[in-house]
């Protein structure tokens, strides 16, 4: 073709050409996250408890049916602010090569009361980033809620990004005054790296006195319902607006007080935290709603059409797993992402008894956070544990992880075993850890060394249970264990 080309226009085509070539040679493979998806993540709080406001993961195939991941214990803990959060939204970049979670730095097991949290709390919000949904950075602080004129809090962050700036909308509650009404209102800035930011600006407000909190927005790439964007907010009502650009003007759908659920006003099911996810292959939506005046946690409705508000319908076939799931948020995950976090998080340890050698009819078991050994245990979870990787480290150690309790452990204090929350300290990893070793007693059975006290190892005496050095032939049987499926 390049007869008819001035010979100078030639050479420079040519030469375009082979450069474009060889960039294409060295091009890498497309993004994961234009790969199809195949799975379902969950990231999300479980409540007040010790452990409750810090973050856990769970998984889905069919993106209504979950399992706990990391057997139910936490998976991401905040050392930073409040040392709590709550509200995680995950988030990934558009090449899919980052990702982030934000969430409310906020913990009311620590005894900070609802209206001090709301008027007095931490303006900032937690964030923690990871290149491969595996490991995660450090967390870090962002006070965007700082320059609001009174702002009493920050809470309940979403973000999107938002391709008509090329960045992201980082979007939140806050409880402030404005215009004489003190309430809670939609803010956000925009931002690239969710360490620097622009200047808060008001996003939504309801009329009057009613305040709002738990927006969360969802693209549709392919318009179903007339619009790209949809959100749902907690305003005394769910109410659910749609528009065609994130910054734009959002026009009303309705809420969901035809199907008898709420956020508090006109009754009905009051729930909170709307959370969104989109089923894998097909045009079908789920907004999942948390019940959380009754304590039932989320339950999904579903819709093939968002245009309206009648489209939604009741789902009954799903499940939730065991932890209980708080205001969190839903990534679609590629057979990539889905193989690393399963890889990393998805083994489940089986529950186990440890049976007492001399006392075969008994257990180790916790009863009020002490822990003995007993018959006939009940609740039978009492006595169950998991056996999961010793939280000190070390090649072979274990530490005890209680079924119905996640985020507790077996630890030693004062050579007294309790059932305690695991505080993330050194202290606590060292007091909760054990080395499995041959039978004191019997060989064909296992004793618990304590890896920071190794002349001590896990007995019972008068039936409760201490770390003790064994001296005798009565301490090496009481010091013996046996562990069988739960």
């Amino acid at each position: 073709m390049y007869a008819t080309l001035p010979r100078r226009t030639a050479v420079v085509l040519t030469v375009a050409c082979l450069l474009l070539a060889c960039l294409a040679a060295v091009a890498p493979k497309r993004a994961a996250a234009l790969d199809p998806f195949t799975g379902y993540l969950m990231a999300h709080f479980t409540g007040e408890s010790a452990n409750g406001e810090q973050i856990y993961l769970a998984h889905s195939d069919d993106g209504l049916h979950w399992t706990d991941l990391n057997n139910g214990q936490l998976v991401l803990r905040s050392t930073i602010g409040t040392r709590g959060v709550r509200d995680p939204s995950i988030v990934r970049s558009p090449s899919g090569d980052r990702y982030w979670i934000v969430a409310t730095d906020l913990r009311i097991a620590s005894g900070t009361s609802w209206n001090d949290a709301a008027n007095r709390g931490s303006t900032s919000l937690v964030v923690w980033e990871s290149r491969d949904l595996v490991n995660w950075s450090a967390p870090w602080l962002i006070n965007v809620a700082g320059a609001i004129p009174g702002a009493g809090n920050a809470w309940a962050p979403e973000a999107i990004y938002n391709a008509a700036t090329g960045d992201y909308v980082l979007y939140w509650a806050t409880n402030s005054a404005r215009n004489g009404v003190t309430k809670h209102r939609i803010w956000y800035v925009r931002t690239s790296d969710f360490r620097s930011f622009t200047t808060p600006q008001l996003y939504i407000e309801r009329g009057g006195t009613q305040g709002l909190i738990d927006t969360q927005i969802i693209e549709v790439p392919n318009s179903v319902g007339g619009h790209r964007y949809y959100r749902a907010s907690a305003d005394g009502h769910i109410t659910i607006e749609a528009a065609d650009s994130i910054l734009g003007t959002w026009t009303t759908l309705g809420n969901l007080s035809h199907m008898g659920i709420s956020n508090g006003t006109g009754g009905g099911t009051v729930v909170e935290g709307p959370m969104w996810a989109r089923f894998n292959e097909r045009d079908e939506w789920a907004l999942w709603l948390d019940q959380f005046a009754t304590g039932r946690g989320y339950m999904p409705i579903t819709s093939t059409d968002l245009g309206s508000t009648r489209n939604f319908r009741t789902r009954s076939d799903y499940a939730m797993g065991g932890n209980r799931k708080r205001h969190g948020s839903i990534l679609n995950l590629t057979a990539a992402e889905e193989s690393r976090v399963l890889g990393r998080w998805g083994s489940s340890v089986p529950a186990s008894r440890i049976q007492s050698y001399n006392f075969q009819d008994r257990y180790i078991r916790h009863a009020d956070f002490d822990v003995r050994i007993d018959a006939n245990v009940s609740p039978a979870q009492d006595a169950q544990f998991r056996l999961v990787p010793g939280l000190a480290g070390g090649s072979g150690t274990v530490s005890f992880a209680s079924v119905n309790y996640p985020g507790y452990y077996l630890r030693h204090y004062g050579f007294d075993l309790s059932l305690a929350a695991d505080d993330g300290t050194g202290t606590f990893a060292s007091d909760a850890t054990f080395r499995p070793v041959a039978g004191l007693a019997d060989a064909s059975w296992t004793s618990y060394q304590s890896v920071n006290y190794p002349d001590r190892y896990l007995r019972h005496y008068d039936y409760l249970l201490r770390l003790d050095p064994i001296t005798d032939a009565q301490s090496r049987a009481d010091a013996t264990w046996r562990r069988v499926s739960g």
